[in-house]
């Protein structure tokens, strides 16, 4: 069990680290996350399972914004897979590959604030999950997920050209 965290919390932290790890993989192995690839299928998988066992954690109480977040993370998994299915053409593969990419970044938002208010043990580096710091490396996560979304798009495009000619 990791201090300061329920088993359930344990349990889901481990699931997420795994997720991220593998939409890593999938990234630096194929340029993007793809269902049709075993790192793809495993970080699609560990996504839900993140989502669903972050649905049992109520640290403040009830449904809040990472409830919410699970949710938009199952839609976004939801629109990636369906678009997946629709392989002929550009836009629902660029569809597909920018969703699952936001998913990535939607696991980098509790990922930070998670590990800013419980690291180092015993002394956070912050006391407050909506504290600037967080909002400012959240901001800077989503820059880098614009610039990675673009150059997905744009290798994309390169390879339906090729194709093309």
């Amino acid at each position: 069990m990791i201090p300061g965290l329920t088993p359930l919390g344990s349990v889901h932290t481990v699931i997420s680290l795994v997720a991220v790890a593998l939409g890593l993989v999938a990234l630096l192995r194929h340029g993007g996350i793809d269902a049709t690839s075993r790192s793809g299928r495993w970080y699609a998988g560990m996504t839900i399972a993140t989502c669903l066992t972050g649905f049992g954690i109520f640290e403040h109480g009830g449904f809040g914004k990472p409830h919410a977040l699970g949710v938009v993370t199952l839609l976004a998994l939801a629109l990636a897979a369906w678009a997946g299915r629709r392989r002929s053409g550009l836009v629902p593969a660029c569809v597909e590959t920018v969703t699952y990419s936001l998913t990535l970044f939607f696991h980098m938002i509790p990922a930070v604030a998670e590990s800013a208010t419980r690291l180092p043990l015993g002394a956070p580096w912050l006391d407050d999950p909506e504290a600037p710091q967080i909002q400012a490396i959240t901001g800077v996560l989503f820059l880098v997920f614009l610039v990675g979304a673009t150059l997905q798009v744009q290798r994309l495009r390169a390879a339906r050209r090729l194709v093309l000619v």
